[in-house]
């Protein structure tokens, strides 16, 4: 559908945006529209091409990657997130295919017109520097934390990552199907149940989606928090949502 004036602020607001003069923002917003998908629409391909860049609106996205027969879930994205921008700033080929997780709206503007837009606005090449330099760090910290904990400490440390962002309450939902998160972890569901109940004597309930924490602060302890690692790791925000979170992480600290 078409962008009405509505859709236009709230875009303008977008920090990859939000430094565009009006020219080129509405020269970019041109031949841009929102489109929803229902759930489990397929958006992106390994190995295909993007001619399209994608902001998460609303709604969630799973991002997986495949080699022979294998495949596994690599980050699961969350408002206002974009998807394929390091492929169309290259003109090269999606490295991950990518599907919704719930009903979504997405912003979609054409890879060309970006691509133009990038090479003539020196404010937009920032913004995606920015970006991307936050897609590298979220990628250097889910490498970490894949690399130097336990599969333990990692279930550990994402179940106190929603702890912190449902607002802190001792019961949590978890955002994605257990298979999933398996995956996300770098585990097997078998692996996964194992590492559930070797927590249930410090606390932790889980029953289907729900997961009671008891112990958060024990449970921190087991995990040893580092802010080398633990910053949203598997999930896809955008930048100016990293800085928010990371705003909120220290005012919090500060008490």
């Amino acid at each position: 559908m078409s962008l009405e004036d509505t859709d236009l602020v709230r875009v303008r607001a977008l920090s990859l945006f939000r430094a565009l003069d009006s020219e080129v923002f509405t020269r970019l917003m041109r031949g841009a529209f929102l489109q929803r998908f229902p759930r489990g629409s397929q958006l992106t391909s390994q190995g295909q091409p993007d001619n399209f860049l994608f902001v998460l609106l609303d709604g969630a996205i799973e991002l997986e990657g495949s080699s022979s027969d294998r495949e596994s879930t690599l980050a699961l994205l969350w408002p206002t997130a974009t998807l394929g921008l390091a492929s169309i700033v290259l003109d090269g080929p999606s490295l991950m295919s990518a599907r919704t997780t719930k009903a979504s709206l997405i912003l979609m503007v054409p890879g060309d017109a970006f691509r133009q837009a990038l090479g003539e606005n020196a404010a937009l090449g920032r913004a995606v520097a920015e970006e991307l330099a936050g897609c590298f760090s979220g990628a250097v910290r889910s490498l970490k934390n894949c690399k130097l904990r336990t599969a333990r400490e990692r279930l550990i440390s994402y179940l106190l990552a929603q702890y912190e962002r449902q607002d802190g309450g001792s019961i949590i939902r978890l955002p994605c199907r257990k298979r999933v998160l398996a995956s996300l972890l770098g585990m097997t569901p078998e692996n996964l149940s194992r590492a559930f109940a070797s927590l249930t004597p410090h606390g932790v309930e889980i029953d289907g989606a729900t997961v009671t924490l008891r112990q958060p602060d024990a449970l921190a302890m087991l995990a040893r928090p580092d802010p080398m690692i633990d910053s949203d790791v598997g999930e896809g925000f955008s930048q100016a949502e990293r800085e928010r979170r990371r705003g909120k992480r220290l005012a919090m600290a500060a008490l």
